[in-house]
């Protein structure tokens, strides 16, 4: 292994997936730690990403029919211990506020874990009649969970999430929402961040404290561990009860609402980060890429004011290519510090999908060289430098491809870590060398999950959709299964 660099270095993922990721965060200038243990402090390009990545979530939001708006961080101690099962879910994760303005407190103020406690007891305060609904809120915020274990983006103690929140007359409404939220975060993993999941509903255990039934997503990381990566509950009656969120129907009778919560925080971005990235750092699907060019100038110094000119004459013209409904991002990387070698690693850290490569020779023979970031491979592009025509739809098609090549390798990848085990043995062995979804019959019973917790350290992820059938046995316990579920080691 060549001598390590402290600037430059970063860990082969083949090698080390988790301390690879550990590296690429830091080196591409992603995050860096907090003086607050568990907090990250998101960097431009960091966070350049995470707005991409809201942008393409809150259309779908908004096209469903959603609106945005916002409820406040401090829940006083007195509400949120009004809905039992929800306090008690949370209870080892709320930071509580106890001190403001130099005195203790009359009443502490609980730091949002969720909001389903204030918004509602708004909703009890605004909901009238039956023509008040359906109410169909979302809010892009910040939460805190205290952690115990923590790492950049995938599990932080204060997070960026958006929440979705809403009310309806009826249980076969909620229930829908509930089901199409679902859908809306599978497509935005896959259709946005190229990141193949599998979906389902959540076992008791793991359900959200409160909910009636939570539903999930789950990413398969390159390490074998699974991330859960959004999350859609059906919260039945139970908050509308704890808070008397109660309207007039039709017939004049008064009716608790039926609700439902779903979520992705910016955990998703860290999964989409690990399971595309490889040894030379980041890949990133060009529809949440903060770059989707970069042009480097390749000219010694007798060369380099024609070269940066057709450069920069080329970056005008690319920004005028319309890909994903809004025109490209192009950079052109003209440090003089730099040679081309250094950039290109540069570039190919920080994951930008495209590199276009400029010298004197391209400019005589009229071409350019582009680089997929994904293959490495070499094209010729023409350009007419006088004009700066070339063939727009050649770049497009490029970053399309890259796409749909993500998402492809993505669920080639995460259906090849599905073992459908047949023994116990089996299970153990698949989870213990970190091979990805165990697939297995299960009786259903919370004593046998958590036995397998114990002593293998899976959890069940989601319960797969077709059930195990006739006579066949738990793979745990011997009895009659249940389900089948998806069990992994997870983040």
């Amino acid at each position: 292994m060549a001598k390590k660099d402290e600037k430059r270095f970063i860990t082969p993922k083949s090698e080390d997936a988790s301390q690879w990721y550990t590296d690429v965060i830091l080196q591409a200038e992603l995050a860096d730690y907090s003086p607050v243990r568990g907090c990250q402090v998101y960097r431009p390009y960091g966070f350049a990403i995470w707005e991409k990545i809201k942008a393409h979530l809150n259309g779908r939001i908004i096209a469903t029919g959603h609106e945005n708006c916002y409820y406040p961080l401090f829940i006083p101690k007195s509400l949120l211990d009004k809905e039992a099962e929800h306090v008690e879910g949370f209870a080892p994760e709320v930071a509580w506020v106890t001190h403001g303005g130099g005195k203790q407190l009359d009443e502490p103020l609980a730091i949002r874990p969720t909001s389903e406690v204030v918004i509602g007891v708004m909703w009890a305060k605004w909901l009238q009649s039956y023509r008040d609904l359906p109410i169909l809120h979302n809010q892009w915020a910040n939460v805190v969970r205290w952690e115990k274990a923590t790492r950049p983006f995938l599990r932080t103690l204060e997070f960026l999430w958006q929440e979705g929140h809403t009310a309806h007359r009826t249980e076969a409404e909620a229930r829908a929402e509930t089901a199409k939220m679902l859908e809306q975060y599978r497509r935005h993993a896959g259709e946005d961040l190229a990141l193949f999941v599998i979906d389902g509903i959540k076992s008791e255990s793991e359900k959200f404290a409160g909910a009636v039934e939570t539903y999930g997503i789950e990413a398969m990381m390159p390490d074998g561990k699974a991330l859960q990566s959004g999350t859609s509950h059906f919260l039945g009656q139970n908050f509308a009860k704890a808070y008397d969120i109660k309207y007039l129907e039709e017939d004049n009778t008064e009716q608790y609402v039926w609700t439902t919560s779903w979520g992705v925080s910016h955990r998703i971005m860290g999964g989409m980060l690990m399971a595309h990235g490889d040894d030379k750092g980041l890949i990133l699907p060009p529809k949440v890429a903060p770059v989707h060019v970069v042009i480097v100038p390749i000219a010694r110094d007798d060369d380099r004011p024609l070269v940066l000119e057709k450069c920069q004459g080329l970056a005008r013209r690319l920004r005028e290519v319309v890909y994903d409904g809004a025109a490209l991002s192009v950079k052109v990387d003209d440090r003089e510090e730099f040679r081309p070698g250094y950039k290109f690693a540069h570039w190919e850290l920080r994951g930008v999908p495209l590199r276009i490569e400029v010298g004197p020779r391209d400019i005589e023979g009229s071409t350019c060289i582009i680089v997929d970031r994904l293959s490495g491979a070499k094209h010729e592009l023409q350009v007419d430098y006088a004009t700066y025509e070339l063939d727009a739809e050649s770049v497009s098609a490029k970053l399309e491809n890259l796409q749909a090549a993500l998402y492809a390798r993505s669920r080639e990848e995460v259906m090849g870590r599905i073992h459908e085990v047949e023994s116990y043995e089996e299970f153990k062995q698949v989870i213990a060398e970190g091979r990805g979804f165990a697939l297995a019959a299960w009786d259903g019973t919370a004593e046998t999950e958590q036995r397998v917790k114990e002593e293998t350290s899976a959890t069940t992820r989601v319960i797969a959709a077709e059930p195990p059938g006739h006579n066949v046995k738990c793979l745990f316990s011997g009895g009659p299964a249940r389900y089948r579920a998806y069990f992994a080691a997870s983040y």
